[in-house]
């Protein structure tokens, strides 16, 4: 089974406000077994555009990665948020293939 992950790149306006919705993820995320891989840490962006954060969350399965982005517990986080941050997402499915 090839695994998918939430790619997100966010631009947090009100860190008070963005607090609210990281104190309230967890839950939401081990429901569907999430694991982070990318939480915010140092970066380079060499090219295109980018944000002040970059996450990466690791789910089993592309299905999966979407049922938790369009359940009514995480869509009640997405309301939480975006009143303090921008937030691109990209849900995609992760390569199982041979690899070079």
């Amino acid at each position: 089974m090839t695994k998918a992950y939430w790619i997100a790149r966010v631009e947090v306006a009100n860190m008070d406000g963005y607090k609210e919705y990281v104190a309230q993820n967890g839950p939401v995320f081990k429901k569907y077994g999430a694991k982070f891989l990318v939480r915010a840490g140092k970066y380079e962006n060499p090219e295109g555009a980018s944000r002040s954060r970059n996450v990466v969350i690791e789910f089993k399965d592309y299905d999966t990665a979407l049922a938790c982005y369009n359940s009514p517990e995480y869509q009640r986080l997405v309301a939480i948020r975006k009143p303090h941050a921008e937030n691109d997402l990209v849900i995609v499915e992760g390569y199982d293939g041979p690899q070079p």
